[in-house]
């Protein structure tokens, strides 16, 4: 089947690789996607929005001929959920790989500081503890070698949600740095209502931090492999 991965803030689509590596021996054909305004250092992000973003995942799915199994890690768990929203009779699946969607109204993300057009990576200090503790030194400095700053207007758009079919997708969430019953917990509490919306969701745990694409890539693409097969 056709599977979108969609990478998170400041990563690009060769983050990726690994996985869509793996998928794609097992046959299936795989778009990881390298979003507007994250091409480069040098791109041109003044103009970049949430808007434009959530449209490149939507031309993605528009392009597959069948209904895809979409994967969001991170923030992208929510522009993934925005893409659903647009087309809820296109995707089979959507995968949320450490990150919940957001509510309409919603700023897409808060509490990161810009650089003139871009928001860059805030520095390892914000994500001490399960969130980088399989990072090692050598692969921190590689880390901030390639990360991107992701657009402003990106970072300060408002989620945009129409369409209640979305609640019909079936849904995953692959858990990395908490736990299925971390995650249940929050949902309880009233914490990511979409998510208790969410008519079908499934739990998947992952040994990792926040970054499992890096750290544990093949155990990653076996997880989506199995949802592929649902």
């Amino acid at each position: 089947m056709d599977i979108i991965l969609v990478p998170g803030l400041w990563l690009d689509g060769a983050s990726w690789a690994v996985v869509t590596e793996e998928l794609e021996k097992a046959g299936h054909r795989v778009q990881a996607l390298t979003l507007p305004g994250l091409e480069s250092m040098a791109a041109d992000r003044s103009t970049v929005t949430l808007q434009d973003h959530v449209d490149s995942v939507v031309a993605a799915i528009d392009g597959s001929d069948a209904p895809v199994l979409l994967v969001g890690h991170s923030a992208a768990a929510a522009l993934a959920f925005c893409a659903v929203d647009a087309r809820p009779d296109r995707v089979a699946r959507v995968l949320y790989v450490g990150g919940f969607p957001g509510s309409d109204g919603e700023p897409f993300m808060d509490g990161l500081e810009a650089d003139g057009d871009g928001v860059p990576f805030p520095g390892w200090e914000r994500f001490e503890g399960p969130d980088s503790a399989d990072i090692d030194e050598q692969m921190r400095r590689e880390l901030l070698d390639r990360f991107l700053p992701t657009p402003v207007g990106v970072i300060t758009g408002i989620v945009r949600l129409a369409d209640e079919r979305r609640y019909d997708v079936p849904a995953t969430a692959i858990c990395p740095e908490y736990s299925p019953d971390d995650l249940r917990e929050w949902i309880t509490s009233g914490e990511i209502p979409e998510l208790a919306k969410t008519r079908r969701l499934d739990y998947v745990d992952i040994d990792s931090g926040h970054w499992p694409q890096f750290t544990q890539p093949v155990r990653l693409a076996e997880l989506i492999l199995a949802e592929a097969r649902r």
